[in-house]
């Protein structure tokens, strides 16, 4: 494999994700998290050095954000991208501290929230990779939300998802102002066509 996409849901940014693949195009990470939240890692001006510049995406995020916030995030800027650079796999670090019940993070996620995301990554894994996607287990603090986010995306992995259809177009339908998604879609086009 020549090049590998990693997405990071986690409510934390992979700091040490991103400072591991910072100067090389052969890894594509995208980091959706709560900023300012530890590590304090993951402002916008980080995209990459060298090779790597516009390689590294973040989308700092203040807080609150919805399963429909996160569903537009992957639609409207993470789908395009990968569309470009039509990786050979692509890993998700799967933090399920998103979670609305989770007590660390301040986000509004819930299960059909992870399904949905899991969704549009098994349609792009088949439609870019031949299927190629792996979630690596990262946080997730109360135990049942952290089994059924898990479940959830297991669950569209294995095309057995239980989200209809229409609840995913429901799902996708929200056009409601989402600034931390604009601002990261302007420092993205500096390298990437949207």
């Amino acid at each position: 494999m020549e090049r590998i996409f990693i997405l990071d849901w986690d409510l934390h940014h992979g700091n040490g994700t991103q400072h591991s693949f910072y100067d090389t195009d052969q890894v594509l990470y995208c980091s959706t998290h709560q900023y300012p939240h530890y590590p304090g890692t993951g402002a916008l001006k980080e995209t990459g050095a060298g090779k790597g510049e516009g390689y590294t995406l973040n989308v700092p995020l203040p807080g609150g954000q919805t399963d429909r916030d996160f569903v537009r995030i992957m639609t409207e800027l993470v789908a395009p991208v990968a569309r470009q650079y039509r990786p050979d796999c692509i890993m998700v670090s799967a933090g399920y501290d998103t979670h609305v019940s989770d007590p660390l993070g301040g986000m509004a996620v819930t299960t059909a929230g992870f399904a949905g995301m899991s969704k549009i990554l098994v349609d792009l894994a088949a439609e870019l990779c031949d299927g190629r996607l792996v979630l690596v287990l990262e946080g997730g603090y109360n135990l049942q939300a952290l089994a059924d986010g898990v479940l959830a995306s297991l669950h569209e992995m294995a095309g057995k998802g239980g989200l209809s259809p229409a609840a995913f177009t429901a799902l996708a339908q929200t056009k409601k102002p989402l600034p931390a998604l604009d601002a990261a879609l302007a420092a993205a086009k500096k390298h990437w066509t949207f």
